[in-house]
């Protein structure tokens, strides 16, 4: 058996407000506040909530000119890491390995550690700590910095 639901609009019928809290609020399109993403400044509490879930703290600041010189966070890989999980590496295809020396290609990491290295290494970084420089040039590879 199916039940017959009212309408919404016919529930609000003899209510002055019709559901939408003050009269003033339902009168034309005054009570929203903007279109997309208009009222959503500084200073703006209309759509604060919507802006911080998107875009979190770093929607706003002083000015946009500042704002273009903001750095990458640069993702950080140690030694340790690269020495330990070599053969996975290999399998993925992050790593080749040429005449006995592992060819790694990280420019999107900065590698750093400074425990001891046992086979030699050629790796390609965005940068790279002064102690993993040492530990992988005294195994005897190399590491160039883009």
């Amino acid at each position: 058996m199916e039940i017959k639901k009212r309408k919404k609009s016919s529930r609000h019928r003899g209510s002055h407000t019709h559901g939408r809290g003050a009269k003033k609020k339902a009168r034309g399109k005054g009570h929203r506040g903007g279109v997309g993403k208009a009222g959503t400044g500084k200073r703006a509490d209309q759509k604060k909530t919507l802006v911080l879930k998107k875009y979190g703290n770093k929607y706003f600041g002083k000015d946009k000119a500042l704002r273009k010189n903001i750095k990458k966070e640069v993702k950080i890989i140690s030694l340790e890491n690269i020495v330990d999980n070599l053969d996975s590496f290999v399998k993925k295809g992050v790593a080749k390995e040429n005449k006995g020396i592992y060819e790694f290609d990280l420019r999107a990491y900065k590698v750093i550690g400074n425990n001891e290295v046992n086979v030699k290494l050629r790796i390609v970084a965005k940068a790279v700590s002064k102690g993993a420089r040492d530990a992988v040039k005294k195994a005897g590879g190399e590491v160039i910095t883009s």
